[in-house]
């Protein structure tokens, strides 16, 4: 059973699926999830036990306005991914939690946007009882992920720039 959040605009190919800012995949089947962050955040769960996962790509970290809760912001696409999760089955104490992206980028707005993107991640998952074994925050450089649903492991390559070839990876 695969499920996305919102409309599916996700880009199926062979190697898996590339998830684009604003949106969330959750599987049970083996592939993987592809995505392009700068000052965005990625949080990656999984569950080992039960061989299932998901990944979040969120733009900003919260908002408090019903009418635009959407997984653009990561108080929405967290609290999203963990309800997949629970309600595939998952027991908390099972489920790990990967954290990526946040960087500061050119500007300092942008510094400022990811630096609230990482720590929102941090309280959320804290507060639901999800442990942190892995994250890749902060700094200049933007990030490609690669999250694999078959072993839970997460690729991440390093781009000075993030171009616009970047997004097709």
């Amino acid at each position: 059973m695969e499920r996305r959040t919102r409309r599916n605009t996700s880009l199926s190919t062979e190697s898996g699926y590339f998830l684009e800012p604003g949106f969330i995949y959750f599987g049970r089947q083996p592939t993987t999830i592809r995505t392009v962050l700068g000052s965005c955040v990625a949080v990656c769960l999984w569950d080992p036990v039960q061989g299932i996962g998901g990944m979040n790509h969120y733009l900003y970290p919260f908002t408090r306005d019903r009418r635009t809760a959407t997984p653009k912001f990561g108080n929405v696409a967290i609290a999203a991914l963990v309800r997949l999760m629970d309600e595939a089955g998952s027991i908390r104490e099972n489920v790990e939690a990967q954290i990526f992206g946040g960087a500061a980028g050119g500007s300092r707005s942008d510094g400022e946007v990811g630096a609230r993107n990482v720590n929102v991640a941090r309280r959320m998952l804290s507060r639901k009882g999800i442990p942190i074994v892995s994250e890749d925050t902060g700094g200049q450089k933007g990030r490609k992920v690669v999250f694999d649903l078959a072993t839970g492991e997460v690729a991440v390559f390093k781009v000075q720039r993030i171009r616009e070839n970047d997004w097709l990876c």
